[in-house]
């Protein structure tokens, strides 16, 4: 029981120390939560964190790897996108975001880096099915939906396109994406 508190207490003081930006500190109580507990992908996560924060991305990338080898979740794939990406890894980033999407289609981050690496690889279409699924869970439905309409722009799907930014524009006639990408379709 003493190592379970101990490594709640030293996961605790990792994501302290990182959020007001000691990492010398955070990496210690990081690392100290790892060795108490091996079946948590958290401290893993964190150690990422700082690494990232320091830009040592290499090291960055094996502390994400190491995360999903304990415990295989949206955050952890969506962390190993991330450095692909700032690597110009894109079909491994990609990838990576489709995983983290497949286990959690409510990750925005991965939901809208998916898209970024789908116009970069030429494979828009690709993403049509994730932005739905987002779509379904009510997860920033509005951004989704005005996100999703400008891929089917980009594909000809204009008539696809109008449905969704009618239905925003309905919902809230002030959004200024729904209506420019509107806008767009008239011209």
């Amino acid at each position: 029981m003493s190592s379970q508190l101990d490594y709640e207490i030293n996961k605790e003081l990792g994501e302290c120390y990182l959020f007001m930006g000691d990492f010398d500190k955070a990496e210690e109580y990081y690392r100290k939560a790892a060795n108490s507990n091996t079946k948590s992908d958290a401290p893993y996560l964190g150690l990422a964190t700082v690494a990232v924060q320091r830009a040592d991305l290499d090291k960055a990338l094996v502390l994400y790897q190491k995360a999903a080898s304990v415990e295989e979740t949206d955050k952890a794939l969506c962390g190993i996108g991330l450095i692909h990406m700032e690597q110009g890894q894109h079909q491994a980033a990609f990838d990576n975001f489709a995983r983290a999407l497949n286990k959690n289609a409510e990750n925005i981050v991965a939901l809208n880096c998916l898209v970024r690496e789908a116009y970069q690889l030429g494979c828009v279409e690709n993403v049509l099915p994730y932005l739905e699924d987002t779509l379904n869970t009510g997860v920033e439905a509005e951004a989704v939906r005005v996100t999703l309409a400008g891929c089917l722009i980009y594909l000809g799907r204009g008539e696809e396109a109008r449905t969704h930014l009618e239905a925003v524009l309905g919902a809230n006639p002030a959004n200024n994406s729904a209506k420019e990408l509107f806008d767009t379709m008239a011209a």
